[in-house]
């Protein structure tokens, strides 16, 4: 897969906890290895009679997603659905099934989704249609995304992308502010990251073909993660995938170093639904008051409030809705 590495780590990808749960199409995620349930359930008994109808949120492994799906929930909560979230470990697993309706919606980035899908369907050699525009990133991702039952929503301001730190003294001791500098330095570098790091164009590979970077290893800790930061604070690890949005990078003593090459993509987020279950107008039109407003700043305040200040995703995300006049 290309662009953006999503992930946690091997064992939450294992990790078989969800058992028949089901999205507008009624078809079982427990194939598909959904990590668990999330306590989050918004909206009016579907047995009632007074909600449009149920739909399942999905969330991959990390922060971001999850509060972007809660701010999903929280929104078509509002708009009269009965929703849930579930978290699968990554875009491997989710992607299938939001494709066969097991999940309804998900947030998503827009290049590297589109590289996925490229991926997916002309092989992992496959000339990239991914770039920095994100209007021919999107209409890339749509001509992709549409023959297989997606429809993909508006896209905002809000960007977010891999990023690559290093701890402050590692940076300093050796004159480090870019990626392009790191490659010069010569320097071994062990990477924590997703273990699918070593596949995807935009993680290991393109740090060694774009940048010239020495990676000796990959220390699968996720991606972001306390133990991945943790590790390259202690200089078990030289250098962490993170992203731009990472707002606890500062407790930990780590810098971003400049990807000047630019090595990733337009990764503005979006909503990405499945089509014959989740096409209604008004679920687009209830995200779209979303998309309008956040921005990357937004992002990044939002994961200081989750990895930080350890608030819950949900809470949080119905916080930020009420202090934009999102929801009451």
């Amino acid at each position: 897969m290309n662009g953006r590495v999503r992930v946690a780590g091997t064992a939450l990808a294992a990790a078989l906890l969800l058992t028949g749960v089901a999205g507008c199409g009624g078809d079982s995620l427990e194939e598909n290895g959904a990590e668990s349930a999330s306590p989050s359930s918004n909206g009016a008994d579907p047995g009632s009679g007074g909600g449009k109808g149920d739909l399942v949120i999905g969330s991959a492994g990390f922060t971001e997603s999850a509060v972007l799906a809660e701010l999903y929930a929280k929104l078509l909560s509002d708009a009269g659905y009965h929703t849930s979230v579930q978290t699968l470990a990554n875009r491997e697993l989710y992607e299938p099934a939001l494709e066969k309706g097991q999940i309804d919606v998900v947030p998503e980035y827009a290049a590297t989704l589109a590289e996925f899908l490229n991926a997916k369907k002309n092989g992992p050699s496959a000339k990239p249609v991914a770039s920095g525009d994100v209007n021919a990133t999107v209409a890339a991702l749509t001509t992709l995304a549409t023959p297989r039952g997606l429809k993909v929503l508006t896209v905002g301001q809000a960007v977010d992308q891999n990023a690559f730190a290093v701890s402050k003294d590692f940076a300093s001791k050796h004159n480090l502010k870019t990626l392009s500098d790191l490659g010069a330095s010569k320097l071994k570098i062990k990477l924590a990251a997703g273990d699918e790091c070593p596949d995807r164009p935009f993680c290991e590979p393109g740090l060694k073909s774009k940048y010239g970077i020495d990676i000796t290893g990959i220390d699968p800790k996720g991606v972001g993660t306390p133990q991945a930061k943790q590790a390259v604070k202690d200089g078990t690890d030289q250098l962490v995938l993170t992203t731009t949005t990472d707002a606890t990078l500062e407790q930990y003593d780590l810098v971003l170093l400049t990807d000047d090459k630019h090595l990733q993509n337009a990764d503005n987020v979006l909503p990405v639904v499945n089509a014959k279950d989740a096409g209604d107008p008004a679920i687009a039109a209830a995200l779209d008051k979303l998309t309008a407003v956040l921005t990357t700043a937004d992002l990044t305040e939002l994961n200081k409030k989750v990895d930080a200040e350890r608030l819950k995703p949900a809470d949080v995300a119905a916080d930020y809705l009420k202090s934009k006049g999102l929801s009451k």
